[in-house]
């Protein structure tokens, strides 16, 4: 069964930078897409960013294009998130995701496998 495990959430200043990590087990394909996704209390889940290993598309959300960066080297090497620019609105529960399908969805619903989240909380 596939699991994952994200780490590097912490706290840190408005301006400051953090860098997530999903470490994934279990994978039995090699054409995987994986996204960040984020949720504030009393907010929706939302996208961040997602990618396609198999082209290394990566997609973003308008509110973090440019400062944020996903990357993988393949779909069974850890999934990053480099967070740059850090605002006060970024403070949420972080968690990584893996869905089946292509393009790589935006919507939560469409994603399988979840980590349990890293807590990022941004301070002005």
């Amino acid at each position: 069964q596939v699991q994952l495990v994200e780490s590097g959430g912490g706290s840190v200043q408005a301006g400051g930078s953090l860098r997530l990590s999903c470490a994934a087990s279990g994978l039995t394909s090699s054409r995987y897409c994986m996204g960040w996704f984020r949720q504030a209390p009393g907010k929706e889940r939302e996208g961040v960013a997602r990618i396609y290993t198999g082209s290394g598309t990566a997609v973003y959300a308008d509110s973090v294009k440019g400062r944020f960066t996903i990357s993988q080297h393949n779909a069974k090497s850890p999934l990053y998130l480099q967070m740059n620019s850090l605002k006060t609105e970024d403070t949420a529960m972080y968690y990584c995701a893996i869905a089946n399908w292509i393009p790589c969805p935006d919507n939560h619903t469409y994603y399988d496998t979840w980590g349990r989240g890293t807590q990022v909380t941004v301070s002005s």
